[in-house]
């Protein structure tokens, strides 16, 4: 008997872990795989770039700080421009009157139903001049004049001074047919732009194509053939980091942090500059050329893994593709 004591508690001793653990149903249940979390962020600095974010829809950032975000639970992909937004923390931006009238025409009115079209924008003694065609009242050509200020929300309100249809004023036509501009210019199924009694309100965040850029915009102003646009933290002076530039040029992109892909390549942990080959004050870079400046360039790695990648000006290199416009909202 003593013999079959030893026996047995020699079994339980050298058996598996495993055989002592509650064997039950529940226990048995392995554990649900974690969900894949989305990508961190890749944090984003740019200095002295003409944006494209479309052929002719160019945005000149002079500064911006922030980060590309994915939109979804995947990568930012630079092929994919609805695959990544830009946050803005601070950012110092300037639209030129021809690219903010192709923005106009080719993105935010280039809608079916569009209440306007053809328009024209030029600055006026600081004031933002718009002509175009009011397609709902039988293709009146119409003209306005508008001051430039922010809403507490960091909207662009245009406030109307001066509105002529037929080069006639406005205003007596409005008394005599009992509407106002929201009546003449119905924007309800223009995303981006409201509103305001006789005002125009934009959404800086919606009215350009993507990539998405979103932040909050401090100051706007209206300057000799453009319109600048500041985005901070509202209440605080707009200053932006120190350069963190490691290439040895003064206009570049550079993305570091998360991970990212562009082309057939992807960068686990990125660490990536994109700098001009030139001596141009700016660096014309586009999202829709990129493979063409990349092919048309050269890159180094640093001594720390990273990629500096030098590229021609967009303007100065052969396109192998169709030139892209701005997509439309729908």
């Amino acid at each position: 008997m003593k013999a079959f004591v030893l026996i047995c508690s020699s079994i339980l001793m050298f058996a598996s872990p495993a055989l002592m653990h509650d064997q039950s149903p529940a226990a048995q249940t392995p554990a649900p795989a974690a969900a894949n979390p989305t990508p961190a962020a890749v944090k984003m600095q740019i200095r002295n770039v003409d944006f494209h974010f479309s052929e002719n829809i160019v945005v000149h950032i002079a500064a911006l700080d922030g980060k590309m975000s994915p939109t979804g639970t995947g990568m930012p992909v630079f092929d994919d421009k609805n695959s990544f937004a830009l946050d803005v923390e601070s950012g110092d931006t300037t639209v030129s009157m021809a690219a903010l009238t192709s923005d106009m025409n080719e993105f935010v009115f280039a809608v079916p139903g569009s209440p306007i079209k053809d328009l024209k924008l030029k600055t006026e003694n600081g004031r933002l001049a718009m002509t175009g065609i009011l397609v709902k009242k039988g293709g009146i050509p119409f003209e306005t004049t508008s001051s430039v200020s922010l809403t507490p929300e960091g909207m662009i309100r245009l406030h109307t001074e001066k509105v002529k249809a037929l080069h006639l004023p406005v205003k007596g036509l409005m008394e005599m047919f009992g509407v106002d501009l929201h009546d003449l210019i119905s924007t309800k199924k223009i995303p981006g732009i409201a509103t305001d009694k006789d005002d125009l309100i934009l959404d800086p965040q919606q009215i350009l194509p993507p990539p998405e850029l979103r932040g909050h915009v401090i100051a706007v102003r209206v300057i000799e053939g453009a319109m600048v646009m500041t985005f901070g933290t509202p209440g605080q002076p707009a200053q932006h980091p120190r350069s963190t530039a490691v290439c040895g040029r003064r206009n570049f992109l550079s993305f570091r942090g998360g991970p990212i892909r562009f082309g057939k390549l992807q960068m686990d942990e990125s660490d990536m500059e994109l700098s001009d080959t030139g001596t141009a004050p700016s660096f014309d870079f586009s999202l829709d050329g990129y493979k063409d400046q990349l092919v048309a360039g050269y890159s180094k790695v640093t001594a720390r893994g990273g990629l500096c990648v030098h590229m021609p000006e967009y303007s100065a290199v052969k396109h192998t593709g169709p030139a892209v416009t701005a997509t439309a909202k729908k």
